[in-house]
């Protein structure tokens, strides 16, 4: 049985979409990741370097997100899941990117991708 690493409601600020005015001005983002791996390890030796470094895995995110111009929040859902699957202990993500606003009447609109390193070759 799988263990997961659950990272929730990232708040972040970047430039997405397709229209004029979101090319300018940075718009709230929502990310939520899910990871696949094996806790067993970190668990026996209590031993970062035994553990995916989720400290480590957020700031990569972050970085790529607030420095990213894409114009779909897939482009930026896919980019962030290949943040996440560039370490070898995770053979799967999930990632969620919620865009507040998006929709009039909505609260929210995002995307959902599940991927495997295998995916993104």
């Amino acid at each position: 049985m799988p263990d997961f690493i659950d990272i929730s409601d990232l708040h972040m600020r970047t430039i997405i979409g397709i229209n004029p005015e979101e090319r300018i001005n940075k718009q709230d983002v929502f990310v939520n990741v899910t990871l696949e791996t094996d806790c067993r390890p970190a668990a026996k030796s209590d031993d970062i370097s035994d553990a995916v470094n989720y400290r480590d895995l957020c700031k990569d995110i972050i970085d790529l997100v607030e420095g990213s111009k894409y114009f779909l929040v897939e482009k930026l859902a896919e980019e962030i899941a290949r943040v996440c699957l560039s370490d070898k202990r995770v053979p799967w993500a999930r990632v969620r990117v919620d865009k507040p606003g998006a929709l009039r009447f909505a609260q929210s609109v995002g995307v959902i991708i599940e991927r495997t390193r295998d995916d993104l070759k």
